[in-house]
């Protein structure tokens, strides 16, 4: 197995591990937050799948466009409130499969170049973007399975603790 394969086997197991999280948020209580000023539940499934595609374009295309936007406007700016949670689930499908393409047609040789903006002061090869993305989404997993904690009092987590 390379590094590639790996890589592709962790994102499938990784967005299963949410899915079965996310499955788990009332679709009623798409709006709720902890406190004033933190992502909503539905603003955290929407940041989700905004960001993957958006790390995953400037990692193997070299387009910077959601921080282009992000950046400057803020993260509440363009997530804005989440309606629906089937639609977000939808999206967060539809990026993931994106990805999965994506990431098997790039050629393996090519995922230590560097991707460099100066705008935002970021220099990060392409593997290590590539796998901040399954991390950036545990670290939101685990988000959501907090919340729920406090939400609802049940747990999340399908691990066994």
């Amino acid at each position: 197995m390379d590094l590639k394969d790996f890589f592709l086997k962790q994102k499938q197991a990784t967005h299963q591990g949410t899915l079965a999280v996310l499955a788990k948020i009332p679709p009623d209580q798409l709006g709720w937050r902890p406190a004033d000023g933190m992502l909503s539940l539905g603003q955290i499934v929407r940041h989700l799948w905004m960001s993957e595609e958006g790390v995953r374009r400037a990692a193997l295309e070299g387009n910077w466009g959601y921080y282009e936007k992000r950046v400057p406007q803020g993260l509440f700016a363009i997530l804005v409130e989440v309606e629906a949670l089937e639609a977000e689930r939808q999206e967060l499908e539809r990026v993931h499969e994106e990805t999965l393409r994506a990431v098997s047609d790039f050629p393996l040789e090519r995922w230590q170049e560097e991707r460099f903006n100066d705008r935002f002061n970021i220099r990060r090869k392409v593997v290590v973007m590539l796998f901040g993305i399954s991390e950036h989404q545990i670290h939101h997993r685990a988000q959501v399975g907090a919340y729920l904690r406090i939400l609802t009092g049940q747990r999340a987590s399908p691990y066994a603790l």
